[in-house]
C-alpha cells in the first residue's frame, strides 16, 4: 500500500511553473491535505513578472543561411532586428572580453552572473545561450529568464537555443547573425504556503521546500520530494507538544531565483529575531544517490549534524555551506540554516528538464529521508533551548555575498570609484 506522502508525490506530478495557474493549483492541493490532517494553513501571495512574446527568432546570415528556433529572455530588452557579427564566447577572461566587444555573444553554457557581467562590461550588443544535452535523443526548448540581479549590470536583447543548434552555428562558423525580440512584461502572482504547528516558547523553527517546478518538468524530484516531505513533518508533528513553534511554508518561484523565500522573509521581518533556525528540503527519495546536509551556520551544527546522523544510523555527508535553495534568505537575514538533499549519481537522475520523472524516485528512500528530517527537526523543536548559535559567521557572510553577486557589484562600485 502506498504511503500518504507518495499519493500526494503523485498527485503534484505535473509542471508547476511559478507564477502560473498550475502552481497555485500544486498549492491548492498541499493545502487540501493539510486539511484532512486537521491542519489549518493560509497562502500569501507575492508579484512575480511574466512575458508575453509576440515576435522572437534567430537567424545566420554569414556563412551560411539558417533560421533556428528560439525562445526570448524574459526582461531582456527588444530588437526590432539586431545584425552582428557573432562571438563564441568560451569564457570570461580578457582575451574573450576583448573579442566579443562589439559583437553577440554565443555564451558558452549557463548564463551566470559573471558571466553576464564580463559581457555588459565588455560591451557585447546581444546574447545567446543554449540547453540540453547533445546525447539525449530529444531537448526541448527552454524559456529563460534576466532576472532582476542580472539586469543591475545591464540590458542586453537575448534569446536561447537548443543545444544541438548551437553546436551546429560553432562548427559551421556562423560569423553574422540576427535577432527579433518583441515582448511585454506583466506582474502576476504566486504563492507561499504557511501552515503552523503551535509550540510553548516564542521561539520558532523555519521548515521550507519549493514546490514549483521548470519548464518542461513535472519535477517529481526537485522539489515535490521536498514538499511531500513537509507534509510528512507536518502529519508526524501536528498532535506532539512541542516546546517551539514550528512553521512550515512550501514556497513558491524558487526556480525563478528564489522569490518565494525573498517575499516571505521581505513580508516578516518583524518575526526573524525569533526563528533560531532554517530546515530546507530541496530533493530528496532518489534511487541512487548520496544523502547531504549543507550547514549555513556556525560549525556546531555541522558538528551536530555529523553527530545526529551517526547516532541514527544514517549516511550523511554534511558540509558547512550556501545551499542554493529557499535557506538562503533566511541566512542572509541571520538565521542559521541546513538544507537536506540526496544528490543522484551521475547518469541516475536529473532535473530541470523533461527527464525529472518519478521512475528515479524511490518511496523506501522517500520515506528514510522524510523520518530523519523528522527526527531532527523534532529534537530542536523540543529542545530546552535551540542549541544553534543564532549567528552567521563571517566566512558564511562571504560566501552568501558572492551567491548573490554582491562581491561583484561591490567591485564594480570600486572600479568606477577608482
Amino acid at each position: 500500500m502506498e504511503s500518504k506522502e507518495y499519493k500526494l508525490l503523485e498527485k503534484l506530478y505535473f509542471e508547476r511553473i511559478g507564477g502560473t495557474d498550475k502552481e497555485l493549483e500544486a498549492c491548492h492541493i498541499i493545502q487540501d491535505e493539510l486539511k484532512q490532517l486537521g491542519l489549518e494553513s493560509y497562502i500569501e501571495d507575492f508579484d512575480v513578472v511574466t512575458n508575453h512574446v509576440s515576435k522572437v527568432s534567430l537567424e545566420v546570415l554569414k556563412p551560411y543561411q539558417k533560421t533556428y528556433e528560439a525562445t526570448a529572455y524574459m526582461g531582456c530588452v527588444n530588437t526590432q532586428g539586431l545584425v552582428g557579427e557573432l562571438c563564441y564566447f568560451e569564457s570570461d577572461n580578457a582575451v574573450s572580453k576583448k573579442q566579443v566587444c562589439g559583437k553577440i555573444a554565443l555564451v558558452n553554457g549557463y548564463l551566470g552572473m559573471k558571466t553576464f557581467k564580463a559581457i555588459t562590461e565588455a560591451k557585447a550588443v546581444g546574447f545567446i545561450t543554449y540547453n540540453g544535452n547533445i546525447d539525449r535523443e530529444e531537448n526541448d526548448l527552454d524559456p529563460r529568464e534576466l532576472r532582476e540581479s542580472l539586469q543591475e549590470f545591464g540590458n542586453l536583447p537575448g534569446v536561447n537555443i537548443r543545444v544541438e543548434d548551437a553546436m551546429e552555428m560553432v562548427a559551421k562558423g556562423a560569423s553574422e547573425v540576427r535577432i527579433v525580440v518583441e515582448q511585454t512584461i506583466e506582474k502576476v502572482s504566486s504563492h507561499n504556503l504557511i501552515c503552523d504547528i503551535t509550540g510553548e516558547s516564542e521561539d520558532m523553527i523555519v521548515c521550507t521546500a519549493h514546490y514549483d517546478s521548470v519548464p518542461h518538468s513535472k519535477g517529481a524530484y526537485d522539489n515535490a520530494t521536498g514538499s511531500v516531505c513537509l507534509y510528512g513533518l507536518a502529519k508526524e508533528l501536528k498532535d506532539k507538544k512541542l516546546a517551539h513553534n514550528l512553521r512550515l511554508i512550501w514556497c513558491g518561484s524558487e526556480e525563478r531565483g528564489l522569490l518565494g523565500s525573498k517575499a516571505y522573509v521581505a513580508a516578516h521581518q518583524e518575526e526573524m529575531e525569533n526563528i533560531k533556525l532554517c530546515v530546507n528540503v530541496d530533493m530528496i527519495g532518489s534511487i541512487m544517490g548520496r544523502r547531504i546536509a549543507v550547514c549555513t551556520s556556525d560549525m556546531s551544527l555541522v558538528h551536530y549534524m555529523d553527530y545526529f546522523g551517526k547516532i541514527k544510523g544514517f549516511p550523511i555527508e554534511v558540509s558547512q555551506g550556501v545551499y542554493s535553495s529557499d535557506s538562503t534568505p533566511f541566512a542572509d537575514n541571520g538565521v542559521p540554516a541546513v538544507s537536506f538533499a540526496r544528490i543522484t549519481s551521475p547518469g541516475t537522475g536529473e532535473i530541470h528538464s523533461r527527464y525529472d520523472v518519478m521512475e528515479h524516485l524511490s518511496e523506501s528512500m522517500l520515506l528514510q529521508d522524510t523520518s530523519f528530517i523528522c527526527e531532527f527537526v523534532s529534537e530542536m523543536a523540543n529542545s530546552f533551548v535551540i542549541p544553534i548559535p543564532k549567528e552567521i559567521p563571517d566566512n558564511m557572510k562571504e560566501e552568501i555575498d558572492k551567491y548573490y553577486g554582491r562581491d561583484l557589484k561591490k567591485k564594480e562600485e570600486e572600479d568606477k570609484k577608482a
